[in-house]
């Protein structure tokens, strides 16, 4: 006869699931660092390009500022994703959700503030210009 409990078998599954998204919020982590790597190595490869092309510095500039801009955005988001799960599925406590608001309310802002300077515009303007457009 076992001497486990009958809520043994509860425990190693809720471990086993820990252990699983652990592993899946490392993924998102991961993958929001090589979005923005990436994203770096592409933005210096087309910007190249654009001062091969034009022989100027101000498009390649232009260039590297929009797409390296847009891959930190992208890198954000996913970095963000990885909170999340890592809040809500791997440690949900109160300090953790605490950690977890000000980490979102930061990389928010700087979501916004790198939107702002590559669009010349809030996020919400965007829908309100498009409509008017049309």
């Amino acid at each position: 006869m076992s001497n486990e409990g009958p809520f043994d078998e509860g425990r190693v599954v809720e471990g086993q699931f820990t252990a699983v998204m652990e592993k899946v919020s490392l993924f998102f982590e991961v993958a929001g660092v090589m979005a923005i790597v990436i994203g770096f190595v592409a933005a210096i490869v087309l910007a190249g390009r654009a001062v091969a092309r034009t022989r100027l510095w101000g498009p390649g500039y232009e260039v590297m500022r929009s797409t390296f801009g847009r891959s930190v955005l992208l890198g954000l988001e996913i970095l963000v994703a990885a909170d999340l799960i890592r809040t809500i599925a791997v440690a949900p406590t109160l300090d953790n959700l605490y950690v977890l608001g000000l980490l979102v309310v930061i990389r928010t802002f700087l979501s916004w503030s790198l939107d702002v300077e590559l669009e010349g515009r809030w996020p919400w303007q965007r829908a309100k210009d498009t409509s008017a457009v049309d």
